[in-house]
Parts: C-alpha cells; structure tokens; sequence
C-alpha cells in the first residue's frame, strides 16, 4: 500500500531545509524517491539476487543491503517485501542512469564549483528518520534523538564543524547525537576530503519534531522546525564564510 511505501520517504525535509538558497546556499533535492533507487548507496551495494540475470560489474554488498535497504531496497522496514518477482537487469540499469547517475552529478559539479570559487566547500546531506528504529534497522526497536549528526567517526569532516553544528541544536533546545545510529552513508563519504578542503556531514532530523509519521502530514511542530533550521542554514552560512578562502 502506497501508505506503507510512503513511510520510506524523508518526507518534507526539502521544505525544512528550503531557506538554503537564500542565505547563499545551493540546494540540490532528489525528485525520485529512495525506495525506487537509493542515491545514498554506492552503486556495489546491491543484492544480485534481486536481478534475473548477471551484473557486469563487480558488487559488494554492505550491510544496509544485508538489512534490505540497499541500493535497490528489498523491503520496505522493517519486514515488508516490496517485490514477487526478481528486477530485470535492464531496469535496475534504467534506474541507474535516470536517477542515481544525474542526481549525484548534480551534486558533485555544485560542490566542484563552490571549491573552484572558495577553496573550500561544506556539504550538508539532510535526511529524516523514524522516531523509533525497527528490527531492520542497525540500531533496532529504540527511540532516537531528536538530531543526529553522522560525520562517519570524524572522517568526513573537520570535527570543529560536526561541534559548531551540534551546539547550534543543542543551544536551541534539541537532543543531538553524533554517529548514533547514524554515521552517513554514499552522499557523504563520497564528497569527502576534509584535508583538501572538502567538508560532508550528514544531518537526521526526528520526524517526531514535525510530522504525524502514521499519516505523513505535517504536524503543528513543522512551523517551529522549519523556523529553527532556517537559523542553522543560516548560521552554517556563516560559519562557511567565516572560514573558506
């Protein structure tokens, strides 16, 4: 049911987060939706027998696939099977190139050309999570904090930013974690180079904070939210200024 599949999505996060343009930011959203094809995998991560025939390329699938949620998503968390058949190796082809391939072009000219300009570039993948994990999840059936913040253990980023942008939350009022459940994936691990400048770190925000999970529909909590992340943007603004070039 479409109301179940809905459940994938990091529903709203695109208007939380969509004051970025305005302080100077590029903002870049997928108009695809993960459960379809997940552009925070590497393009290995795939389960080969979900295909009905050979990949030509070589595949390593990692734990999310493992758990069901790899680049191609075999169920919709935490047990429900989103196929009955197996996926042509065509289609899983078609995904790749439609979806995965221009969106994380899209990213990476901005992020090249921000660089180009300033010497330096921080890129912030946002995402939203459950409130609580389920049994396919990584960290199970436990409530999660408000934000989490995943810099993949202080790699893909100077620690000084994974610091600014947690006390920033926490002087707001919110709970924050950092790499707890979540240390980022693809999107940040890719676009990663803190000592050549290049600065990813991922950002979770609790659905709890802005949205009824069950219905997916903004909650009265959206507007306090969205006000405070346009705050962040802002102040991560700053922060990039401050520090680039």
């Amino acid at each position: 049911p479409m109301t179940e599949i809905r459940r994938s999505e990091d529903a709203f996060v695109d208007e939380l987060f969509g004051s970025a343009p305005g302080h100077g930011a590029a903002m870049i959203a997928a108009t695809f939706p993960r459960i379809y094809i997940d552009p925070n995998r590497d393009l290995i991560d795939l389960d080969p027998a979900m295909l009905d025939g050979p990949w030509s390329d070589p595949l390593v699938p990692s734990r999310k696939t493992e758990l069901g949620v790899g680049l191609i998503w075999r169920i919709m968390p935490p047990d429900i099977p989103l196929y009955d058949r197996q996926l042509t190796v065509a289609e899983v082809r078609g995904r790749i190139e439609h979806c995965w391939k221009p969106y994380h072009q899209a990213v990476a000219d901005a992020i090249d050309a921000a660089h180009r300009r300033f010497g330096k570039v921080w890129h912030v993948n946002c995402h939203s999570m459950p409130a609580v994990g389920n049994a396919a999840s990584e960290d199970g059936p436990v409530p999660r904090a408000e934000f989490v913040l995943g810099d993949r253990d202080g790699t893909t980023c100077e620690p000084a930013f994974t610091a600014f942008v947690a006390g920033e939350l926490r002087d707001m009022g919110y709970e924050v974690k950092i790499n707890e459940p979540y240390k980022g994936v693809e999107l940040v691990r890719r676009y990663s180079d803190p000592a050549k400048g290049r600065h990813s770190l991922q950002i979770e925000v609790n659905r709890k904070l802005y949205m009824d999970e069950r219905r997916i529909e903004r909650s009265r909590g959206f507007s306090r939210v969205k006000a405070d992340l346009d705050k962040l943007v802002a102040a991560i603004c700053r922060y990039a200024r401050e520090n680039s070039g």
